[in-house]
């Protein structure tokens, strides 16, 4: 699984609290990034949700 931020983030960080093992906040860019490259396997469901509950459809995964 792949993931990436796209330039609907709002910053509004609900995926870093969710899983702030993958999201960060980037202060620079007001918007949310990812930390790794490749989500590990335990992380997949909590990603998911994320971007489910993304109000801005900002997360993309790509299985």
């Amino acid at each position: 699984m792949k993931v990436t931020i796209s330039k609907m983030c709002m910053g509004d960080r609900n995926c870093n609290d969710l899983c702030p093992e993958i999201f960060e906040y980037d202060e620079d860019q007001l918007k949310s990034t990812i930390k790794l490259d490749e989500i590990p396997e335990n992380l997949k469901d909590i990603v998911r949700q994320a971007a489910f509950e993304c109000g801005a459809e900002a997360i993309i995964i790509e299985e």
